[in-house]
């Protein structure tokens, strides 16, 4: 006997089915016949949730957003600065999950730059990430993990900017897990350094 889904499980499925089509497809290539195929729905069904494309698309960075966010969540107990690397390396992860949702990240902004309406749904995300990353590093300064003097938006601009730089090059494999965290380690040193001494 099959389990029924709730309405919010049969759009977690559609928005995890969405992902996977993006990320081999790319925006471009998504097609909702497929996305609802994979998600074993009617296309009819995918647009009562979502309306049309554009708001399926929204949608998806939204969960692919707050997926984020889960998978980098810090456990409690650690400092400003050791959140902030937790947060940052953990964009770097050996999972399907994490590896689709960095491919939709990428996806999204490379046709952002074709596709206008793209754009304000790339940029929110990105402000979104950015704010989170200043975060981080305004709780470092706080409790006294990060030495005085960095400011915490262009820095978090600059850090942000380097994980997606790094991202591509990880999806593709010229760039290890690992050798992606010590990038990231040697960027902290650099941007957001611990107190002298």
């Amino acid at each position: 006997m099959r389990t029924r889904m709730s309405p919010a499980e049969r759009k977690a499925s559609l928005l995890r089915a969405t992902c996977h089509v993006i990320a081999r497809r790319g925006v471009r290539g998504l097609r909702v016949d497929e996305v609802a195929d994979r998600a074993g729905v009617s296309t009819t069904l995918l647009y009562h949730y979502f309306g049309s494309r554009a708001g399926l698309l929204a949608a998806t960075m939204r969960f692919v957003s707050d997926r984020a966010d889960e998978y980098t969540t810090a456990p409690p107990g650690l400092t400003g600065r050791e959140r902030l690397r937790y947060e940052l390396v953990g964009e770097f992860q050996d999972t399907d999950e994490v590896r689709d949702n960095s491919a939709v990240w990428n996806e999204f902004r490379a046709s952002a730059v074709f596709e206008a309406d793209l754009r304000a749904i790339a940029r929110t995300a990105t402000e979104h990430w950015n704010t989170a990353v200043a975060d981080g590093i305004t709780r470092g300064l706080a409790d006294g993990g990060i030495r005085p003097g960095v400011d915490p938006h262009s820095t978090a601009e600059r850090l942000t900017a380097l994980v997606e730089g790094l991202s591509n090059r990880w999806l593709t494999g010229a760039l290890t897990t690992a050798a992606a965290h010590d990038h990231v380690d040697a960027a902290l040193a650099a941007e957001c350094p611990p107190p002298a001494g």
